[in-house]
């Protein structure tokens, strides 16, 4: 039986090279393509695809967030995180997520099957470029993202926020009060400490909340 595999990427020229390498595997099937990370979730609730390629900056919801909510509808789906960004807050922010590997974009097309071979078959992978950085984070003793601690509302919020919505212009997308909103900011700044709409954007970009784009 094929792996089923749904590919997430709003770089079309990469996602053309992607797919003419993994249509090559008999035993991969590209069922779909997306390029923004609502589409990504909707779909691998339609599809149920057994790995998820998942790039983390789209337009819309961040690939953190739709592995997030993928993992969360369908814990068997394996999503596998192919990013140019090798910081520490984008793969501790990917794997908090659920994600069950992370590979660079521009690793070799071998390390790539590797990498979809290896989730596929229940276990993580990491790129050896970003490996360095979990096993740092494990003796720092470097916990989950304070953004765990967010609702999902709340990150629905912080998504807003960062992208310059006020607050009625939020309340009016999200289908409730503008006191409500303002409800769910203070809530937001006091878990993560933060003080600022400027402070909030760079956090949510550095855990993949939102996208820089």
């Amino acid at each position: 039986m094929s792996t089923r595999v749904l590919l997430a990427d709003d770089h079309e020229i990469f996602v053309e090279g992607l797919c003419a390498l993994l249509t090559k595997e008999s035993e991969l099937e590209i069922i779909c393509r997306v390029s923004d990370g609502t589409e990504a979730v909707r779909l691998a609730r339609e599809h149920k695809p057994d790995v998820v390629v998942m790039d983390l900056s789209m337009p819309g919801m961040s690939g953190i967030e739709a592995t997030r909510l993928i993992v969360a509808e369908r814990p068997t789906v394996k999503v596998l995180c192919l990013s140019m960004h090798d910081d520490r807050g984008f793969v501790m922010g990917a794997l908090n997520a659920g994600a069950s590997g992370y590979v660079l974009k521009g690793s070799a097309k071998e390390e790539l099957l590797d990498a979809i071979r290896a989730v596929t078959a229940d276990r993580v992978y990491l790129s050896p470029a970003v490996a360095g950085t979990v096993v740092d984070a494990a003796k720092s003793r470097i916990v989950a993202p304070a953004v765990e601690q967010l609702t999902e509302r709340e990150r629905e919020v912080v998504e807003l926020l960062t992208q310059g919505q006020s607050t009625k212009e939020i309340a009016g997308n999200l289908h409730v009060s503008a006191k409500t909103v303002g409800t769910h900011r203070t809530h937001i700044m006091e878990k993560l400490g933060i003080h600022s709409i400027a402070e909030l954007t760079k956090f949510a970009i550095r855990v993949g909340l939102t996208s820089s784009d």
